[in-house]
């Protein structure tokens, strides 16, 4: 497996975060010819993010009470952030930072400034009757499962979210369909196979987990694509390692 660059790394790490803590569309924007990507709740952007070769720009905007949250957090920040924050032009409408990022270093203080911007609002499915996969997924909520009592309306709105999310004619009569780890045969599931020539039970048992074979649309990454908040829920976190606990 190729080593991830700092760039990916930064790209995968922010999916996880605005996706994981926050219920938001995605939408993606042009801006002078530059791609973007923008988190939104209704018509309140709460994150922009321009795509470049070697960067991602981050553009947060506070408002006045986020202002004074900084401000009495401002030590926390690093030099790096507060210089920019002081340097940034102040409008009608907040204080427009922009603050580019190629490294996580760089990354986990602006996660500090998007949190400063909204409180987390994902509120995961309930983990009563959760069951999981050895390979990371939520079976319980994956359309491929058959081991439960999934009902046919249940995978029906699945099969529509998920062609929203990853495009294509994703259904026909070969469609995999799986019954669960401890009721599938080991040689006819890929995951499986990998983990025991790893020396491992299962995928989550290993160092390098999640690694880009353990789960379906992994790894994720910054992408001007359009994807509504709903269809995160159910068509993309159930398949995320870890995302609801296990």
């Amino acid at each position: 497996m190729s080593k991830k660059t700092e760039l990916q790394k930064v790209s995968e790490e922010t999916m996880r975060f605005m996706r994981g803590k926050y219920k938001l569309d995605e939408v993606p924007w042009q801006h002078k010819g530059i791609d973007s990507l923008k988190f939104r709740q209704g018509s309140k952007t709460i994150l922009s993010i321009y795509i470049y070769e070697d960067r991602y720009d981050f553009q947060v905007i506070f408002g006045k009470a986020e202002r004074e949250k900084f401000e009495a957090e401002r030590g926390d920040f690093p030099p790096e952030i507060q210089q920019i924050y002081d340097n940034s032009q102040t409008y009608h409408d907040g204080k427009w930072m922009m603050i580019s990022v190629a490294d996580t270093k760089t990354l986990e203080a602006v996660k500090k400034l998007i949190l400063i911007k909204k409180k987390p609002n994902r509120k995961p499915f309930p983990k009563d009757q959760a069951i999981y996969g050895g390979c990371g997924h939520r079976c319980d909520l994956c359309i491929h499962y058959t081991g439960g009592t999934i009902s046919e309306e249940f995978r029906n709105e699945l099969k529509e979210r998920l062609t929203r999310v990853y495009g294509g004619d994703l259904w026909g009569e070969d469609m995999m369909l799986c019954p669960g780890c401890h009721n599938k045969p080991e040689e006819d599931c890929p995951k499986k196979v990998c983990a025991k020539s790893k020396g491992c039970e299962k995928c989550s048992s290993h160092s390098d987990y999640p690694c880009d074979n353990a789960t379906a649309g992994w790894p994720p990454r910054i992408e001007p694509k359009h994807i509504l908040a709903d269809d995160v829920t159910w068509g993309i976190l159930p398949y995320v390692p870890g995302q609801y606990g296990n």
